[in-house]
């Protein structure tokens, strides 16, 4: 297939990776970048200025998610938020009760997974898998049987980021609620397009990162439940409640609170409107497309998130087909000193390598057009036979 024109525009389809910045946001970044460039630590107006601007914008993001202003910390980004919610919640509940054991999903972000196997390499604590069924959702009931009085922590993600299942994590929460054990959730994929009340998800800890929906990045949050300790990952300074020294960064700060609120308010249309494409993408490939699944489940998924996997495709050089041809996606496997390996996500569902090697991730978000959409389905069965093809050769 003829490559398009260097100078084609191109399509962005992988804003599960990250989102542009709304032009609302930065207009709310803007003067703490200008006027208001005091340290929030400082005791002057300018500092009285920037803690006022970092406070503010802490109890939006408590609004919006029903918690208090003293349950929101500010981390710079989702996999910060991740670490100190394990890692944090780990060290101290060893510290208190000689717990010794976590459990997670095997479905989870590396900065749980990868966060998880280091506690078990450095600090030995003994790491547990929860299964996952066919479409990568776990069981609140496999939640049940796996927990122990020296359980430090569970933590299981809202929504995947890689085939977009959404997990049942107001059961999961419950559960470890009555057995007094620290709940965790990664809700940075979800944070975009999914409710966060922190009284009916009952987690304990909650990560989110701007990035997601639509605010700058190098900025994230972890909702701490009033009366969950964690270690800090870092010393040198007592701001952030103790939790996460550092100079607040301001701008990110003000810009996370005005995305997340936005993104709150719009939800409902945006995901009305995203969801109808989804389902015409999924439509589109497996109905033109032979030997192409779709991962993850079939209705109970982000709105915004189509994946599938091939059969006989390389899914790193499809990428880079699609994107010589005007189309940025995303895949699971990942090549290793060129040793193409598929995702810890893809085989946990039980996908073989033959085809969990063809993974393609399509993201939507609000500036994705119909158009593009059309565009991308009408180029992709042309595209797989070409790939196949090269694969032949």
């Amino acid at each position: 297939m003829p490559m398009l024109p260097i100078n084609t525009p191109k399509i962005y389809l992988d804003y599960a990776a990250s989102t542009p910045l709304d032009p609302r946001v930065l207009d709310a970044m803007l003067p703490h970048f200008k006027s208001n460039h005091g340290n929030s630590s400082s005791v002057h107006t300018f500092g009285q200025k920037a803690e006022s601007a970092v406070e503010t914008s802490r109890r939006a993001i408590a609004e919006l998610i029903n918690c208090t202003p003293s349950e929101i910390i500010f981390t710079a980004c989702g996999s910060e938020s991740d670490n100190l919610a394990l890692q944090g919640r780990a060290l101290a509940a060893r510290q208190e009760t000689g717990a010794n054991h976590i459990l997670i999903s095997s479905v989870e972000h590396h900065a749980i997974s990868h966060t998880a196997e280091l506690l078990g390499a450095r600090f030995g604590f003994e790491l547990e898998y929860l299964p996952v069924d066919s479409f990568g959702r776990v069981s609140p009931e496999d939640v049940a049987a796996r927990l122990r009085k020296e359980t430090a922590v569970v933590s299981v993600i809202y929504a995947n980021n890689e085939i977009g299942t959404i997990n049942p994590i107001s059961a999961i929460g419950e559960i470890c609620r009555e057995h007094g054990i620290a709940f965790h959730t990664d809700a940075v994929q979800a944070a975009a397009h999914l409710p966060i009340d922190t009284q009916t998800l009952n987690a304990d800890l909650i990560s989110i990162g701007a990035h997601k929906f639509y605010g700058p990045k190098g900025v994230g949050a972890l909702y701490i439940r009033d009366g969950v300790t964690l270690q800090p990952l870092f010393g040198g300074g007592a701001q952030e409640y103790g939790l996460r020294p550092g100079t607040a960064n301001v701008p990110y700060i003000a810009g996370m609170a005005e995305a997340f609120k936005l993104s709150n308010q719009e939800r409902s249309q945006t995901n009305s409107r995203l969801s109808g494409w989804r389902d015409k993408i999924i439509q589109g490939i497996l109905e033109n497309i032979p030997d192409a699944k779709l991962t993850g489940h079939p209705t109970d998924r982000l709105p915004n998130l189509a994946s599938f996997v091939f059969k006989g495709v390389d899914g790193i050089e499809l990428l880079i087909l699609l994107d010589q041809n005007g189309f940025a996606c995303s895949s699971g496997s990942a090549c290793k000193t060129g040793n193409p390996e598929p995702s810890e996500v893809l085989t946990a569902v039980g996908l073989d390598q033959e085809w969990a090697l063809g993974s393609l991730r399509v993201s939507l978000g609000k500036p994705t057009t119909e158009q593009e959409v059309d565009q991308f389905l009408a180029a992709m069965p042309g595209l797989i036979s070409s790939q196949r093809a090269l694969e032949t050769l």
